[in-house]
């Protein structure tokens, strides 16, 4: 009798973004049947795992932009074998961090108080919200990344292409023409 082969268990997140990339991800259609054929997911959007524990593959979307965004990255890189960053605000902090030009308080002082249409406005401090940093960052400031795809976000093809090599422990090796900077 033949032995099953364990699945790959894999964990991801969103970090400072707009969820895109793993909307990327859910665009490889019906794909996603054979990926759940080789994987198991840890904390992914399809589960309601808090944390990434033993993984050995996790994938990260997003800019860090808060204490719990670094808390979560550093989470990941302690328990994924292999991460991988995947779309430009993971790369490059993308659109969240065109907040770097402002300062922290000016970004604050506009969204909560000057802000169009707000009246008597206070900017919150509520102990629960996490707490965030002067400046974004792109998630290899924080942690070692092991792979990176591109892209805004990164086609579902290339994400494909990416996943099934590393499953199959192989190096994902794509052409130019696949790679996107947008």
């Amino acid at each position: 009798m033949e032995q099953a082969k364990a699945k790959i268990r894999i964990a991801t997140t969103s970090l400072a973004g707009c969820f895109g990339c793993h909307m990327s991800i859910l665009d490889i259609d019906e794909k996603i049947i054979d990926l759940v054929e080789l994987v198991e997911f840890s904390r992914s959007p399809l589960t309601d795992f808090k944390h990434a524990e033993n993984c050995d593959l996790g994938i990260i979307e997003g800019a860090v932009a808060n204490a719990e965004n670094v808390e979560v990255l550093r989470e990941f890189r302690q328990n994924c074998k292999i991460l991988v960053a995947i779309g430009a605000c993971a790369l490059n902090g993308g659109i969240p961090a065109m907040r770097n030009q402002f300062s922290l308080a000016e970004c604050l002082q506009e969204s909560y108080r000057d802000g169009m249409g707000l009246e008597n406005a206070l900017i919150p401090d509520d102990p629960e919200l996490p707490m965030l940093l002067n400046k974004v960052h792109p998630v290899q400031d924080v942690v070692k990344i092991d792979y990176m795809l591109p892209g805004c976000p990164p086609s579902p093809e290339i994400i494909w292409e990416l996943l099934t090599a590393l499953i199959a422990g192989r190096e994902p090796v794509f052409s130019e023409e696949q790679i996107r900077y947008d």
